[in-house]
């Protein structure tokens, strides 16, 4: 992994959808698309939907495409809290830059992600908690493209 790149790519997810940044104009039709760039770099998140949703994140150096994540979730229950998963994305971990941290937990809410592979192929799932009970789910997948 290239610390720089991994640096960016938190970067970029702390500015877009987690840090609630400002969507650009749809590439598709009722896309929620928002882009973040540094110099030679971009990060393009794109999704469909709210409460079932699929989406890509991906990241291009010198306009070539490096690296891509899809994903699909669902809320499965009641009192589930966009902002709380947001709080959570915040907290991506450096050595693990694809959603959350292992465990996050505030009040009644509790995140929880397991992801296998590396930034190179990886697979994992991410879950939200109310009082226990499971209320949302997440299925991501991806790795270099080339």
């Amino acid at each position: 992994m290239d610390t720089q790149l991994i640096d960016f790519l938190i970067r970029a997810k702390k500015k877009t959808y987690a840090g609630k940044g400002a969507e650009t104009a749809s590439s598709r039709i009722k896309s929620h698309d928002l882009i973040y760039r540094e110099k030679d770099l971009m990060y393009y998140d794109t999704y469909l939907g709210a409460e079932r949703f699929a989406g890509q994140e991906a990241l291009w150096i010198s306009d070539n495409p490096y690296w891509a994540m899809n994903y699909i979730g669902r809320v499965t229950g009641e009192h589930f809290s966009g902002d709380f998963l947001k709080e959570a994305l915040l907290n991506v971990p450096f050595e693990k830059p694809f959603r959350g941290p292992e465990t996050y937990i505030n009040g009644d809410y509790e995140y929880k992600c397991s992801v296998d592979g590396d930034f190179n192929w990886f697979q994992g799932k991410e879950t939200i908690s109310f009082k226990g009970g499971e209320i949302y789910e997440c299925r991501f997948h991806g790795g270099l493209v080339k």
